[in-house]
């Protein structure tokens, strides 16, 4: 572990540690909430970029998954990379984004096979998810670790004497295109 100034022993960057682990992570699985309160999944390509308190993935303007998100911000995002025993569940808030210098910092050309139109398709849209929980499986331990909120960027809505106190930071018990 790296020490400070002091000597002391200086705690890991939640954000890297999450970065590090989703890094490998090519599909992530996007659950949103359906109007029947009902919840869906799909498979949504991660695009290689730094992680800064948000992920972004492609998405149509005009989808279901699109619609949702519109009624209902909150959604959930999990990668899982059995082989190296990682797993990860993010809670966040969603919002459609029409950013057209987003889009190209993001773009790939792989994105070609979803967005035959390339990145000039009218119905692109980038659907950014603001992180307010992440945890991921620590497999040598045999439990969850809980990863924010250090892992994403405090939002101002969420300080002030309307919210309630983060909980003490120690990890918790226990054990593409629709």
């Amino acid at each position: 572990m790296a020490k400070d100034n002091d000597g002391t022993p200086k705690p890991k960057d939640p954000g890297k540690k999450l970065r590090k682990i989703i890094k490998n992570a090519r599909v992530a699985m996007l659950t949103t909430v359906a109007a029947d309160g009902s919840l869906r999944s799909r498979p949504m390509a991660t695009p290689d970029a730094d992680f800064d308190g948000e992920l972004w993935f492609f998405t149509r303007y005009n989808s279901p998954k699109s619609e949702e998100v519109q009624e209902n911000q909150k959604v959930n995002v999990t990668y899982a990379s059995p082989k190296n025993d990682r797993y990860v569940s993010v809670s966040g808030t969603a919002a459609l984004v029409r950013d057209r210098d987003k889009v190209r910092e993001l773009w790939r050309g792989g994105l070609k096979e979803w967005f035959p139109k390339g990145k000039k398709d009218p119905d692109l849209a980038l659907l950014k998810v603001t992180i307010d929980k992440a945890e991921y499986w620590d497999a040598s331990e045999n439990r969850m670790v809980d990863l924010a909120p250090a892992a994403r960027r405090e939002r101002p809505e969420m300080r002030g004497p309307g919210r309630r106190p983060d909980p003490p930071e120690s990890p918790a018990p226990g054990g593409a295109q629709g």
